[in-house]
């Protein structure tokens, strides 16, 4: 099992890495909110596509609907607005990096709303060295190398922080329902109360002179960066832990600063390969945490 989930969570990363490069495309010619509505709305209509192709009846309590706009809000709607915002003003590579804060935030917050998922040595410190990297990581952030900037960090990061209250918040209320059904019920509320903000701040206009480049890489964004993404997701959250599953972000920024540099001209340097190895260390760490803490969850019969 330890192997399916580590090989589901690089599918995963494979998934979400690369959005930072589509989000930066995507920024430079359609307004960041309208990107986020976008990608929620087609990402939405794939996921109820899936699911009507399979014969699958939705569910319809309230307390599942509670949960799904809530988690929508924090795991979609918001970080996808500040993310796209934030990479207006500094690299998609740093801003993959960026996200893997996301990790740190989930530890903390799980700790304090998840029973089972306390804090010890091994994890702390697994989190602290992938911490360490990450600021290795963005330190060229400060200098003429990469393109930063205050506001841009800090909408990052606090997409990371709202990933992380996603994460912890789908672990705790919504494990156990059918891999595609949560997600694409947290697309569906998202886009209702996106969909009419992205037309009162943006209106319609610029979406006529968007180029092929920017709509395909919304069409990506939603498809794979979301849609697919989100049934990987829950099918790594049946089987482990919100920190297990927060650890993608460690993966991530290989995808986004290789691509960074491939396509967009961003800069790789000693730091980046210094700090990669510190993040990739601190998962190992964290995973032999985490398959530990599976271990126990299991004996007790959860």
């Amino acid at each position: 099992m330890k192997i399916k989930n580590l090989l589901l969570l690089l599918l995963l990363a494979s998934l979400w890495g690369p959005s930072f490069l589509f989000i930066k495309i995507a920024v430079g010619e359609i307004s960041p909110v309208t990107v986020a509505a976008l990608r929620i709305v087609i990402a939405a209509a794939t996921l109820y596509l899936f699911i009507f192709i399979s014969g699958s009846k939705q569910k319809k309590n309230l307390a599942f609907w509670k949960h799904v706009a809530i988690t929508g809000f924090f795991a979609q709607s918001l970080p996808f607005i500040l993310i796209s915002w934030g990479e207006m003003y500094i690299d998609s590579g740093l801003a993959s990096i960026l996200n893997g804060l996301t990790p740190l935030f989930t530890v903390i917050l799980a700790n304090f709303m998840i029973s089972d998922e306390k804090m010890n040595i091994q994890k702390i410190t697994g989190t602290v060295l992938g911490f360490i990297g990450l600021i290795v990581l963005v330190s060229p952030g400060f200098n003429s190398e990469v393109k930063a900037s205050v506001w841009g960090i800090a909408a990052i990061t606090l997409a990371a922080a709202s990933y992380g209250m996603g994460m912890v918040y789908t672990r705790l209320h919504l494990k156990g329902t059918t891999p595609m059904h949560a997600p694409a019920a947290q697309v569906l509320v998202a886009a209702i109360y996106m969909i009419p903000l992205s037309l009162l701040i943006d209106g319609p206009a610029q979406l006529t002179t968007a180029s092929f480049n920017a709509w395909g890489s919304v069409l990506i964004l939603g498809i794979f960066g979301t849609a697919m993404a989100y049934v990987v997701y829950f099918r790594i959250i049946e089987n482990t832990s919100a920190s297990f599953l927060s650890t993608v972000t460690y993966l991530i920024p290989v995808f986004g600063v290789v691509l960074g540099v491939i396509f967009l001209d961003e800069t790789i340097s000693l730091e980046t390969l210094i700090g990669a190895v510190c993040i990739l260390s601190g998962l190992m760490v964290a995973n032999n945490v985490l398959k530990i803490g599976i271990f126990r969850l299991k004996a007790k019969g959860a």
